[in-house]
């Protein structure tokens, strides 16, 4: 069964619930601190992301906007209130244990574009590097019906598969998925591991209505599909426990959906199935470069055709006219054609601007 034990990147999502007193619409404080102290401990041997909702939760309290439904103006005026809250919230629970933060607010066309999906890639990689714990959440300030996500369920995962997760974890108000809703059938029986979502294990998920926290358990199910398919194994476990995830590491409850691959080979199949827009051609160096691991730098590159994008995919062939790899660039047909060939110091000289130093990045190519 799979366990946090030897993750390499973990990914937690928070529900308003855990992190927010209903009756006071204040902090759950002493909750807070308690996983504040878990992911500490975890990033001792783990990247660790956290994807928290309870930014309208505390926005709304401090706004005095009720219980009710709030109109779309309302909720983003809340939002915007409660961010700052929240994003200060973890940063005074994290940094008396060294722990640095950061905040990331995206939507759901950020991950549906390709250029905003690489960018939003490369600033959590960079993150992760420089030892943060960033704090993901949707950008409900600006994000409409048209693009949101809808539930940090499905934020969760599309960010878990977005930075190569291997583990992801939802702290939700029920400690696994049941075969029908346990507060309501008695016989409602608790799966320790689901290997694969079938028909049937769809089926005992309900209406999204129906579920034991926002969204349901169909949306979770949907994150599932999500995560392991893009090689992260998945778990659902109870939130409300002091050190929830300690207690996860030491065998509470849950239910562990499992990965259907490697992390990486995951990635790797997902762009070697995109329609390429492009051709770069590469030296004889290069190629030899790529097939040992190394990015794609503009030094190497001697023609190319198409029109494309930045984050489109585009083939890599050598001299010959032979594609040995793809992957997404960095760079549009027009700046490529106008630093190939060139050192990267010499990228922002050549374009007036400064850019990345690898026209596509090792880890946006599969050979």
């Amino acid at each position: 069964m799979a366990s946090l034990t030897g993750a390499r990147r973990i990914v937690v999502k928070i529900g308003s619930a855990l992190l927010v007193d209903r009756a006071t619409g204040g902090l759950r404080a002493d909750w807070l601190h308690a996983l504040a102290e878990d992911v500490t401990r975890l990033k001792r041997h783990s990247d660790v992301i956290l994807v928290s909702s309870g930014a309208i939760a505390l926005g709304r309290g401090v706004l005095k906007l009720g219980n009710g439904t709030l109109a779309l103006e309302q909720s983003q005026a809340a939002a915007a209130v409660g961010q700052i809250r929240l994003a200060r919230a973890y940063e005074e629970v994290l940094q008396p244990h060294g722990q640095v933060t950061a905040q990331i607010l995206v939507t759901l066309e950020d991950t549906m574009d390709r250029r905003r999906y690489l960018n939003t890639r490369a600033t959590l990689e960079q993150l992760l590097a420089l030892g943060v714990v960033p704090i993901v959440n949707e950008n409900d300030t600006v994000a409409t019906d048209e693009i949101r996500f809808g539930d940090n369920d499905r934020l969760a995962a599309q960010i878990a598969v977005t930075v190569g997760a291997d583990r992801l974890v939802l702290l939700s108000d029920v400690d696994g998925f049941y075969s029908a809703n346990p507060r309501t059938d008695p016989a409602a029986r608790r799966f320790d591991t689901v290997g694969k979502i079938t028909p049937e294990i769809e089926a005992m998920a309900g209406d999204a209505g129906s579920g034991l926290s926002r969204g349901g358990m169909k949306t979770k199910l949907m994150a599932a599909r999500t995560a392991t398919g893009g090689g992260c194994a998945m778990a659902i476990t109870d939130g409300f426990a002091r050190h929830p995830l300690s207690a996860l590491e030491n065998g509470a409850n849950a239910t562990w959906f499992l990965a259907q691959d490697d992390p990486q080979i995951a990635r790797k199949r997902w762009i070697a199935a995109m329609k390429p827009r492009g051709t770069l051609t590469v030296d004889a160096g290069a190629a030899r470069a790529l097939t040992q691991g190394k990015s794609l730098l503009p030094a190497g590159v001697t023609a190319v055709s198409g029109s494309f994008g930045r984050g489109d995919p585009v083939t890599i062939a050598t001299e010959g006219g032979k594609g040995f790899a793809s992957g997404l660039t960095r760079y549009t047909a027009d700046e490529t054609r106008a630093i190939m060939g060139h050192h990267s110091r010499d990228i922002e000289p050549v374009l007036g601007y400064p850019g990345r130093a690898a026209l596509i990045h090792r880890d946006d190519m599969v050979i």
